[in-house]
């Protein structure tokens, strides 16, 4: 077992075993249990009870957080001609057609998000290698491969974020830095927690999310109970 720091010994001093906190209460006591000097990203995973190796038990969205990531994320854009134009219209880092493809297959990687127009989905497929394991290989289903390069970018550098369960069925997505206010945090956790609650598949059976976990950057995690899903700013939330 690694040896914990002294500050990570004191931070989890704050979490009471056996406890399960609500909603606010958890990102309160996420930003009490902060240990990085730098401003930590605050993260939440769900443990749910899906089947990630069946097709219709995958559980994978996005969602624009109304705080945004605390982050300006980089997003690349495969486009040419007039979309090309429009998505550095709208703030896109990069944006390119072959040679950009050329660069990405060499392995150039500096970016948090790609998108591409479907006319070159013929070419950027053939990055399976490079993006795929890295999550960043454009998709309709979030709304990364699109004609409206645009709009894309303009709702990732929003706040907008991606999630997918894994193959161990635990989901894992931000909801902002330690530097928000509790509030901040606890409106984006919600707006997360409703969509990946209208995404439950219908094939799936038992409990949907199983258990939840709230934890800055090398901060111990903070149960959080999932059975709240109500007017979660409140303090009885329900």
């Amino acid at each position: 077992m690694p040896k914990r720091s002294k500050s990570y010994r004191a931070a989890a001093e704050k979490i009471h075993a056996g406890e399960i906190y609500a909603p606010l209460a958890a990102m309160r006591l996420a930003k009490e249990t902060t240990v990085t000097k730098f401003d930590s990203t605050v993260e939440v995973t769900f443990r749910l009870g899906v089947d990630p190796r069946k097709a219709d038990q995958m559980v994978r969205g996005t969602v624009t957080l109304p705080h945004g990531t605390g982050k300006t994320a980089r997003v690349l854009v495969f486009a040419v001609g007039e979309r090309a134009q429009e998505a550095l219209d709208a703030g896109a880092d990069e944006v390119g057609g072959d040679e950009l493809i050329e660069k990405v297959a060499a392995g150039y990687t500096d970016f948090d998000v790609a998108v591409a127009t479907p006319d070159l989905m013929g070419k950027v497929g053939r990055l399976g290698r490079v993006l795929g394991p890295r999550g960043l290989m454009p998709n309709p289903k979030t709304g990364t491969v699109t004609m409206d390069t645009a709009k894309a970018v303009r709702e990732i550098k929003g706040g907008r974020i991606e999630f997918r369960v894994d193959k161990h069925a635990n989901l894992a997505f931000i909801v902002g830095k330690a530097s928000f206010t509790s509030e901040q945090l606890t409106e984006n956790y919600a707006a997360v927690l409703e969509e990946v609650l209208r995404l439950k598949p219908t094939a799936a059976k038992g409990r949907y999310i199983i258990k939840g976990t709230v934890a800055t950057t090398m901060g111990p995690g903070i149960p959080v109970d999932v059975t709240k899903t109500r007017n979660l700013t409140s303090e009885d939330a329900s």
